[in-house]
């Protein structure tokens, strides 16, 4: 009998402040609940602008702690609706030291932990070495209601280890949570993340901001959904230029019928690998 895990995912347009663009993705997301969602993931830096197209410490203002106040909000509504969630910040560890991370709370309400984003990338338009210090937690996977889940953050996505390290975690879903533009890497879109779904295979959630932001021309498409470990988008996209929720469902009886087909944990071969992480 078929395991489904009913999966949600959030894109939104910068709305002007913190408190509302907090408003607006837990309007979507209550909209998600009653669909019967049971884990959502919201878009990288979920309340605030992508601010990183500039380099302006004004940004710094945005940080906070994890555990911390978005953290409490987020706890609350997870108890309210039912559903694990994932929500990336701008994290403060200490005054001068932050990171671009995601928290992720079970379906009870129990914060679980976070990831921290590994790969932070310095070209025009995405200044983000400016604000993020590289992630130091490595790459947990997290026991929810739903199961294992892992996060990988935007840029990470163009680096293969870090997802294959997710899978050999366990993960059963990976969600990555993007600012992602028309222009430089929008061709990698659909390309990278049905690829990492399926040398890894488990279902990826591919989440990106929407709309064009007043401190840059970079013009988020949307687009986000969900790809099975086949490689197969599951169900359409959400808009490339609205608010949107997307609800699927992500049939996890797939990940065995997959993963015995082509075994490629088996077939893996690290005692070979040992050049690939040397200085």
């Amino acid at each position: 009998m078929a395991e489904i895990v009913r999966a949600a995912l959030v894109q939104t347009k910068w709305t002007g402040s913190k408190d509302s663009m907090i408003e607006s993705n837990i309007s979507l997301a209550r909209r998600a609940a009653d669909q019967g969602a049971q884990v959502l993931c919201f878009q990288e830096l979920f309340y605030g602008p992508y601010f990183c197209q500039v380099q302006d410490a004004e940004y710094y203002s945005y940080t906070e702690s994890v555990p911390g106040p978005t953290t409490e909000v987020m706890c609350q509504l997870a108890r309210d609706t039912g559903m694990v969630l994932v929500v990336p910040v701008y994290e403060v560890e200490q005054e001068g030291v932050f990171y671009n991370t995601a928290m992720v709370i079970d379906a009870d309400g129990t914060y679980l932990g976070k990831y921290r984003k590994h790969h932070i990338p310095q070209v025009s338009g995405f200044w983000e070495k400016f604000y993020f210090r590289p992630g130091n937690l490595g790459y947990p996977v997290f026991a929810t209601a739903v199961g294992p889940i892992g996060v990988y953050i935007c840029y990470d996505r163009h680096f293969p280890e870090g997802w294959r390290a997710l899978g050999l975690a366990g993960a059963r879903i990976v969600f990555n949570p993007s600012a992602t533009s028309r222009g430089l890497s929008a061709y990698l879109w659909n390309l990278e993340q049905p690829a990492a779904a399926v040398a890894n295979e488990y279902f990826v959630g591919a989440i990106n901001r929407v709309g064009v932001e007043d401190l840059g021309d970079n013009d988020f498409y949307g687009s986000s959904y969900f790809v099975d470990p086949r490689g197969k988008v599951v169900g359409d996209p959400a808009s490339d230029s609205a608010d949107d929720v997307i609800v699927r469902d992500l049939d996890m009886s797939v990940l065995e019928e997959v993963r015995h087909t082509w075994a490629f944990y088996r077939d893996r071969r690290p005692d070979s690998y040992g050049s690939l992480t040397a200085p």
